[in-house]
């Protein structure tokens, strides 16, 4: 999460950045202590007249005052701006593609959206990116309800993302990886929880990862109590890719208030960041949700007997590519 730390083109262009502003800053805070106390010396007066104080005055103000600000300005500018031009989503020479990842900001967790085409499903994952290492990825970013701002601090700068508005920021990875994300705009109680693991992978790898995702995943046997009760209680906001429809309530389309649920078994989390994802995990969550992150939108499941809740989680935790 160090910024310090940087593995990616826009992520090594602002640690550049970063390091010339802290020297400049540093030289122009020297500076200033030392005539700061430069003026406690004893010395004698020289006798000016008012012509010559207000020479010296004007000197001091357009010279700290108006000259130094432009100057420093001018040149963060001429600095900084091709750092920030660096991640616009710009053509790329000769024509290429870049691939281009959807991630959608919700209290408080993170929506993320591979885009399919005519012959290929949308694939849609939650608080899990995976991207190409070694080349340019687009990344567009939604907000579903109050503004968040997306950050990899390993590689590139931050970008809010507004409700009503989308913008793209491009990022890259040198190599192979993985990196901590985090919500950067304070987005209500839960904003601290709002993490999202990044891992790059070679781009063999990564169409690996699509296609398995694009296949809906086998429903292991002995779970059909579990499927009936996620149909009754938790499919109103909840997507399972390939669920039969008797298992939806009034086989109605799927609202997704809450994340997609298609490939749990295989994050790495539960709750944006909050548990690790092992056996017994989803169960438990399940039961201690409000506690775990208070205030999170799905509500208390007081009138679900555990036994239910463990049924469901057990199948949930099978559900990978």
């Amino acid at each position: 999460m160090s910024i310090l730390d940087p593995s990616g083109p826009a992520a090594h262009a602002q640690f550049r950045v970063w390091w010339a502003m802290l020297a400049v800053s540093v030289a122009v805070s020297l500076v200033l202590f030392s005539l700061w106390l430069y003026t406690f010396r004893r010395r004698p007066q020289p006798r000016r007249t008012a012509w010559q104080e207000q020479r010296i005055m004007l000197r001091w103000v357009l010279g700290g005052g108006v000259l130094l600000p432009v100057v420093s300005i001018v040149a963060l500018l001429l600095l900084g701006a091709p750092t920030g031009r660096g991640m616009l989503p710009l053509p790329l020479p000769g024509g290429e593609e870049v691939e281009l990842i959807e991630v959608v900001g919700h209290q408080w967790w993170w929506e993320v959206r591979y885009p399919g085409d005519e012959d290929q499903n949308d694939v849609v994952t939650a608080n899990h990116l995976v991207m190409p290492a070694g080349e340019p990825v687009d990344f567009r970013l939604i907000s579903a309800d109050v503004i968040h701002a997306f950050w990899i601090p390993r590689l590139g700068g931050k970008r809010d993302m507004v409700p009503g508005r989308h913008s793209t920021i491009r990022l890259e990875a040198d190599a192979p990886g993985v990196f901590g994300a985090q919500c950067a705009e304070f987005c209500g109680a839960q904003h601290t929880n709002m993490l999202l693991q990044v891992e790059a992978v070679e781009r063999d790898e990564f169409d690996a990862w699509l296609a398995e995702r694009r296949t809906p995943p086998e429903q292991v046997e002995d779970h059909d109590q579990a499927r009936e009760a996620f149909g009754e209680h938790c499919a109103s906001c909840h997507r399972v890719e390939g669920l039969p429809d008797e298992f939806a309530v009034g086989g109605r389309e799927y609202d997704m208030e809450g994340p997609d649920l298609s490939d749990i078994g295989s994050r790495p989390t539960l709750g944006a960041g909050v548990l690790p994802m092992e056996e017994g995990a989803i169960a438990y969550w399940l039961q201690h949700h409000q506690t775990l992150k208070p205030g999170n939108r799905m509500p208390p499941h007081d009138h679900i007997d555990i036994e239910t809740l463990e049924n469901i989680g057990a199948w949930l935790e099978t559900l990978e590519p």
